[in-house]
């Protein structure tokens, strides 16, 4: 035995150990929560995408597109140029898919906002990339709408000198994996947009080398089930059957909590970030997580 055991106080207990609580990190989620599994966040960052960085977020892309289960998707255009010559309401499916087709095939996307959620990680993450092919002495676009995207902080000079082509993102979608022209194998992906008709047109026409969209409504929807399975969702569709909603995503997304993104508060990928935070929370905080009666329907086309 010791002599000098007794003589001292024993050692205090080591600290328990340090865990540092990454503040991207959500806690889990249960699915009987009433609150959406997408928290209500200020630092979801945008990752802007030029031609300088274009290898290094391609690289990015493909690792985190392999296990997206959810993917949101806002274009930004020089407005439309083909006008009805009626009450848009008024039009048939028909109709209006014919403006849809008139506008998008002539005129030239400016951005591309992407943002992915792997609902079994928790993660979501925001790219926006930037066109190049838009000349605006020389492209039809209506400048009102220029004028209204500058005021939100798009630069279309600065699109041309430093931006990438459509052709070149189309190869990036593909190499990713998010965009195949096969039938996709495993647990269906879920694609979000709002107001999505010419969100979505705009997407088949980057993915299909600029290639004219389908002659009529069954062959869009033919080649949207193509390129993005049969999980397409409009959140303007679904928060126009949830009660006190207001008018427009950003407004929507701030009645329900959330805040702009870092990087790009108010371009194409602040808008896919909200409309994949805002059908996730109306999914399963206003719908009880089925809405299987709004799959394919876009607003302003269906």
């Amino acid at each position: 035995m010791n002599p000098a055991a007794g003589m001292f106080p024993p050692p205090p207990p080591p600290p328990p150990p340090f865990h540092y609580a990454f503040p991207m990190q959500p806690p889990p989620y249960f699915y009987h929560a009433p609150m959406s599994p997408v928290w209500p966040s200020s630092a979801v960052p945008v990752r802007s995408v030029w031609a300088p960085n274009l290898k290094h977020e391609s690289a990015n892309l493909r690792h985190v597109a392999r296990n997206a289960q959810y993917v949101a998707i806002d274009v930004h255009y020089p407005g439309v140029v083909h006008h009805p010559s009626q009450d848009h309401n008024a039009l048939t499916v028909e109709e209006r898919y014919a403006l849809v087709k008139a506008n998008v095939d002539g005129l030239k996307p400016l951005q591309l906002g992407i943002a992915l959620y792997d609902s079994d990680g928790g993660y979501l993450d925001a790219w926006e990339f930037n066109l190049r092919d838009f000349r605006p002495q020389a492209d039809p676009h209506d400048e009102n709408s220029l004028a209204y995207l500058a005021g939100r902080g798009l630069d279309v000079g600065v699109l041309r000198d430093h931006g990438v082509s459509a052709d070149v993102l189309s190869k990036m979608l593909f190499e990713s994996g998010l965009i195949s022209a096969r039938p996709r194998r495993g647990r269906s992906r879920s694609w979000i947009t709002y107001a999505g008709a010419y969100h979505v047109a705009y997407l088949l026409k980057i993915v299909t080398g600029g290639a004219p969209l389908p002659r009529d409504v069954a062959g869009f929807n033919g080649a949207v089930r193509r390129y993005l399975g049969d999980q397409v969702y409009d959140v303007a569709r679904m928060a126009a059957d949830c009660l006190d909603m207001p008018l427009g995503l950003e407004s929507i997304a701030a009645h329900l909590g959330f805040h702009p993104p870092l990087g790009s508060p108010r371009l194409a990928a602040a808008a896919g970030v909200h409309a994949l935070q805002v059908f996730m929370r109306l999914k399963y905080g206003k719908l009880g997580g089925d809405v299987r009666r709004y799959r394919g329907l876009l607003e302003g086309l269906h």
